[in-house]
């Protein structure tokens, strides 16, 4: 008997090391599933810490500042001044929309102006071409003042650097292009081309006035360090009415951040997913590995090794050469920053020089570790089963018993632990649990697909022709490819499925049906004294056009109940609304494309308390119900209104709404500017044109947006970001299509016995041949049904449940999925069987 356990185990490494002397044969597909896996996880979270580490580190330089205090709407009061001044240098910038036209009226477009005083950038460097100081290349000659143009704006215009442009009242100079803006990442996405300009320059615009939708910013380079973490809470202290929104340069970025974090657990959960089909084809590797060692198993036992040794000994075996395929997947997880940081450059922050990230990589070696161990202990567990008489007749592992309950225990436990790994380094815990979820589902239902499928098959009518029946018989009999070929294929094309249909349903909204619904115009910062001369300059140049306008605000949420919203723990669906200023209005009649869905609407001449009408939607991320009350801060005054109703918004028709409608009462005598919609079906590009033409040169002030150039604009967005999506989902299929691949070359052993009886028996290579074909093509077809159903209830629930948008199911990404599931399993399946079929009956037949 062999003694303790630490000799049993320094026996079983002794031998587990003698086996593997004879090479990885057999090994190459669970190598290149592990790999696969591994380095799809240590990828993804490298190049994500690259980037984050790297906002993190240049927090002053893309924040411009070591702070930054936002004001909407207007400037901050001598007394907030003199208070930032306190603590350092500080910088001051205005933004806004605003539209840019050639002096002859003949061409117009929407730019995102930016005004900077001298001391801009506190931190960092603006690069223009030619290379020369900001002062001159913005300063004054004359009447015309400098600016630094964005290379898109020139494109659109049609123009180059000298050309003259007109920005409301003002006529500007382009005398450059602008190359790099130290801070234009931390002031978010912007959907028009940059116009860097002189604050001066801006002010003699005119396009700053009471109710303008403008952004002032006031950068700080704080002179004493130490004063940076408590400066916020100071400044809240001291002027609690000053609403402005903080951010320091730890934080310099948050939303690019919080979108990195997501899209890059996005890609791990795909990445695990890619692990996780991998490890199916583990467990096939591991079965045939065993397979052919089942008279070495024999043998041991025969010579007094306990169960637990032999167990040991192929289990030591597995893990090293598990351990070969994480260190390659590691290595292209460590090269992966090195490469990607030289595409992403140019358009995110990324660090000077690119490193290695031991904590990426160690929890992707966690996770094909741990994916090792749970997929190869069940076929372990089979194997410690064999019984002696291997060793006299050729019989396989019983796969219908399951094995006993330590094997089963420990292959639960290292699932639990997969998963819970997988949950603790989710950004959004609640997706990882439901991802994780459904593909578990999946893996159940694959299952029982592979069953009703050989259900079918044995209840199936006999056919006439031998080839059918005997692809018919082989679904069905014992030790069936069914259950390996639908599980290793079904995941990675329902997950292609599902990624195409909800590209493809984003996509018929942003050009169809929005387009479609979707008014033409949206026109921003309309003064009251414009309002009547604008409106009948719309009437004049679209007489069918329907005109919609409302007064809007800008206000930032303080408080929910006399609750700091800083301090409350937010769902990522309602963070958005809290995430800076947002528009507001007030109004006596509940909006269009918009339905009461609790509580009543204000009589239309209430004057009492301030009440305020929210979406129902996002009440309800945030948690809020009638009676709750709300602060906002609108023009340096704190307001707090009584939630009376909420609203279900349609936000898909593009109509003007709002998050916040409050009582008329509220605003009453404040300072505000007007938003209108013109919407005019039969309008043609020609007509909106000349629309647009009128109404910049009439009221150069009125910023013009075409929704149809929005529109484009998300369509790239989302074409882009489902390119990357499907880049991921591929490495899913990947690993599919190489689990199929094993699959089949598991199954070799049997089929040339099987293929060696028939020819014997009269089977021709041409009968043969063919009821291989209908057995994978039976397969196929069934796989790529279960992956169209699944798929699309998964992009149903996204689209419908999530998105709130209508679902369309697309004929074309059917015919693709089953085109794609007959290629693979009928041309991986065939090529596979066409060296068996050449197999020579004697050598086959002596070992029966």
């Amino acid at each position: 008997m062999i003694g303790p356990l630490s000799s049993r185990l320094s026996i079983s490494l002794r031998l587990a090391l003698r086996e593997l002397r004879g090479g990885l044969s057999g090994f190459y597909i669970f190598l290149a599933c592990i790999a696969l896996g591994t380095g799809a996880i240590a990828s993804v979270n490298s190049v994500s810490r690259a980037i984050t580490g790297a906002i993190a580190s240049q927090g002053q330089t893309l924040l411009a500042g070591d702070m930054r205090f936002e004001l909407d709407n207007r400037e901050a009061t001598p007394e907030e001044l003199a208070f930032l001044q306190r603590y350092g240098e500080v910088s001051i910038s205005t933004g806004l929309r605003s539209m840019a036209r050639l002096p002859d009226g003949s061409q117009q477009a929407l730019v995102e102006a930016k005004a900077v005083d001298e001391a801009y950038p506190l931190y960092g460097k603006v690069t223009a071409d030619p290379d020369r100081p900001l002062s001159q290349l913005l300063g004054r000659d004359g009447d015309v003042y400098g600016a630094l143009a964005a290379p898109l704006l020139l494109e659109r215009l049609g123009i180059k650097p000298g050309t003259e442009l007109l920005l409301g009242n003002l006529k500007v100079r382009i005398t450059g292009t602008l190359v790099t803006e130290p801070d234009a990442i931390s002031e978010g996405f912007g959907f028009a081309p940059r116009l860097l300009l002189s604050r001066e320059a801006l002010i003699a615009s005119g396009l700053v006035q009471n109710g303008s939708l403008v952004e002032h910013a006031y950068k700080i380079k704080v002179a004493d360090p130490a004063l940076r973490g408590t400066l916020a809470t100071t400044a809240n202290r001291e002027l609690p009415s000053a609403g402005w929104s903080i951010r320091t340069s730890d934080r310099a970025a948050p939303s690019l951040t919080e979108n990195v974090d997501r899209f890059s657990q996005f890609l791990t959960l795909v990445g695990l997913t890619a692990l996780i089909v991998g490890g199916v084809g583990v467990a096939n590797a591991v079965r045939a590995f065993l397979d052919a060692k089942r008279t070495t198993i024999a043998t041991f036992k025969c010579l007094g090794a306990p169960a637990t040794v032999v167990t040991l000994i192929y289990l030591i075996q597995i893990l090293l050469i598990g351990m070969v395929g994480i260190v390659i997947g590691l290595a292209m997880g460590a090269a992966a920053p090195f490469v990607a940081l030289g595409f992403l450059r140019d358009i995110l922050p990324v660090p000077a020089e690119a490193t290695i990230y031991p904590a990426a990589l160690g929890m992707a070696a966690l996770f094909g570790l741990l994916t090792t161990f749970a997929f190869a202990i069940l076929p372990l567990g089979h194997a410690r089963r064999v019984p002696a008489t291997a060793l006299f007749r050729d019989q396989s592992f019983d796969q219908a018993r399951l094995p006993s309950w330590p094997y089963l225990l420990a292959g639960s436990a290292a699932l639990a632990a997969l998963a819970g790994l997988a949950i603790y380094a989710a950004d959004d815990r609640f997706i990882a649990v439901v991802f994780l979820g459904a593909v578990a589902a999946a893996f159940v239902l694959l299952r029982l697909v592979a069953a009703g499928i050989a259900a079918l098959a044995r209840r199936s009518p006999r056919v006439n022709s031998p080839a059918l029946r005997l692809a018919i018989g082989n679904i069905h009999r014992p030790g069936a490819l069914t259950p390996s070929v639908v599980l290793s294929l079904g995941l990675g094309l329902a997950l292609l499925v599902t990624l195409a249909l909800i590209d493809g349903n984003l996509r018929r909204q942003l050009t169809g049906t929005m387009m479609e619904n979707a008014p033409n115009f949206f026109f921003v910062d309309i003064q009251g004294s414009e309002r009547e001369g604008f409106v009948d300059i719309l009437k004049q140049n679209s007489p069918q056009g329907t005109i919609q306008q409302v007064p809007m605000l800008r206000g930032r949420i303080l408080a929910f109940n006399g609750q700091d919203v800083s301090q409350m723990n937010v769902p990522p669906g309602g963070r958005w609304v809290l995430r800076g200023d947002r528009g507001i209005t007030y109004q006596e009649k509940p909006p269009e494309n918009s339905r009461l869905v609790q509580g009543e609407w204000w009589p239309a001449d209430y004057a009492g308390e301030p009440l305020v009408s929210f979406s129902a939607e996002e009440a309800e991320e945030l948690g809020l119900k009638l009676g709750d009350t709300v602060t906002v801060n609108v023009l340096g005054r704190n307001i707090t209104a009584k939630i009376s109703n909420f609203r279900q918004i349609e936000w898909e028709s593009l109509s003007i709404n709002f998050v916040m409608v409050f009582s008329p009462n509220t605003f009453r005598g404040a300072p505000h500017a007007w938003l209108a919609t013109l919407t005019d079906a039969n309008a043609t590009p020609a007509d909106e044109g000349r629309i647009l033409r009128a109404v910049t040169n009439a009221y150069p002030t009125i910023t013009s947006v075409r929704v149809k150039d929005a529109l484009d604009i998300a369509e790239q967005l989302v074409g882009q970001l489902a390119t990357a999506i499907r880049a991921a989902a591929a490495v899913a299929l990947v690993a599919s299509v190489l689990v199929l691949a094993g699959a089949l070359a598991s199954g070799n052993r049997a089929r040339t016995h099987d293929a060696v009886i028939l020819k014997t028996l009269g089977g021709t290579r041409r009968m043969l041949m063919r009821a291989f074909s209908y057995e994978y093509m039976i397969l196929g077809v069934a796989t790529a049904i279960f992956a169209l159903a699944a798929g699309s209830l998964s992009a149903w629930f996204v689209v419908a449940r999530i998105m709130k948008l209508p679902v369309t199911f697309m004929p074309d990404v059917a015919v693709v999925t089953l085109v794609v599931a007959l290629v693979l399993t009928v041309g991986i399946g065939l090529a596979g069987t066409w060296r068996i079929l050449g197999q020579k009956a004697g050598p086959v037949l002596r070992e029966l």
